[in-house]
């Protein structure tokens, strides 16, 4: 059951996501062609307003079509009418107007050699895959040069459609990591509850009940500052002030050694545990302050994602999936917890500045605005061809991961 609740979690998660898209484009006149829960092939689908609303056979988040995402070009009517032309020959003339269309950059022409083409399709003696193809080529068309076309949309409407997805995503892990503070938040503190006998902390000599106040010299205000100073040494040695009682003492040089389930190095000690019920006012706060700080350990992960600790910080799919599931053993308020951190993560990964990402849409859109002139659609198509192997390499180093960590490695 665990499971398929942390299924349903990240389901849920992708689907805001494209809520988020599909909300704020309709909010400034980008009507959406699409909205499905779930991905598309259909269970059932109705249409309202233009738009179809449907139900998707593969249980995964959601998916939302925005009109025109790139300018039509005249091959991609070659690409979708290749099997059409094969079989009706005569649609050639219809197809040729529109690539002329297209190449003089005359919408209005366009449109209506679409309609043309579409008269001729539907009449055409084609079997049903060269016919799906045409009829979904001449869409992908009427899409492109429509007046609510994204690509035609004002720079800072396209980048509020395509922010809102990640928007989506850091507004609810926001909100999580609020009500969990509400719900009342176990805090670590820079006390001392135990150190493992056989860790690196207890050769130096740190010891149960010390208070650590500062690392190499630099003083500390609590456990996440302790943990984040030792993690920016990657590795190198840290020398702690540690305070008992009105005794001062330093312990060290202790080498922090790096703890594969955990995925970050340790000194090898348990912080001493308060318990903490916070108001609204300083749950938003706390919930704030935690998006920054965890917002600037992915940067650093991503960061170093080419030398060994940063590959071994990324999960994948199955990481993911198995972390949401213990957390949601282990109650709602720590299963809501885990889901703020994972759309927190989703929301960065797709602000990354690397096409198709969300991220590279709101560069190109930002560079469109500066240049006041589209750019060409062999750069996106090269730049996106960069984006998916970063994409493709960060799935294949979180797949490795996992496999590893279910092996034991």
């Amino acid at each position: 059951m665990s499971f398929l609740v942390a299924i349903a979690g990240l389901a849920f998660l992708v689907l805001i996501h494209e809520a988020g898209h599909f909300f704020v484009a309709l909010a400034v006149g980008m009507r959406p062609r699409k909205f499905y829960i779930f991905f598309p092939p259909p269970l059932v689908k109705t249409v309202r307003n233009g738009i179809e609303y449907g139900i998707g056979t593969i249980p995964l988040g959601g998916y939302v079509k925005i009109p025109g995402m790139h300018r039509p070009a005249p091959r991609d009517v070659e690409a979708h009418l290749g099997p059409a032309l094969e079989e009706a020959p005569w649609l050639r003339g219809a197809v040729a107007r529109l690539q002329t269309e297209l190449e003089q950059e005359d919408l209005a022409g366009a449109r209506e050699a679409c309609a043309e083409l579409r008269t001729g399709v539907e009449t055409a003696d084609l079997t049903p895959t060269a016919r799906k193809a045409a009829e979904r080529g001449i869409t992908d068309v009427e899409d492109g040069v429509s007046p609510d076309a994204y690509w035609r949309a004002p720079a800072w409407k396209r980048i509020a459609v395509i922010f809102a997805g990640p928007g989506t995503n850091l507004a609810f892990a926001i909100v999580a990591l609020a009500i969990v503070a509400m719900l009342g938040l176990e805090t670590p503190t820079r006390s001392v509850a135990r150190v493992d006998p056989s860790s690196p902390a207890a050769a130096a000599g740190l010891r149960a009940g010390d208070e650590i106040v500062a690392v190499d010299d630099k003083e500390m205000d609590g456990f996440t500052d302790i943990r984040s100073e030792i993690q920016a040494r990657d590795g190198a040695p840290v020398t702690l002030t540690v305070r008992q009682g009105s005794r001062r003492r330093t312990v060290g040089p202790i080498r922090p050694r790096y703890d594969r389930s955990l995925r970050r190095f340790i000194i090898g000690y348990t912080p001493a545990i308060v318990e903490r019920d916070y108001a609204p006012g300083p749950a938003f706060s706390y919930a704030l302050r935690t998006t920054g700080e965890l917002t600037v350990l992915t940067g650093k992960a991503l960061g170093r994602l080419f030398t060994g600790s940063g590959r071994k910080d990324i999960s994948g799919v199955v990481g993911v999936t198995q972390a949401s599931s213990q957390a949601a053993k282990s109650g709602f308020k720590e299963y809501l917890g885990i889901l703020a951190f994972i759309s927190l993560s989703l929301a960065l990964l797709n602000l990354l500045p690397l096409l198709p990402l969300d991220g590279g849409h709101i560069a190109f859109s930002i560079v469109e605005r500066l240049r006041r002139r589209p750019v060409p659609r062999e750069a996106y198509e090269r730049f996106s061809a960069v984006g998916i192997a970063f994409v493709v390499l960060l799935m294949f180093i979180g797949l490795s991961n996992d496999i590893e960590r279910i092996h034991g490695g």
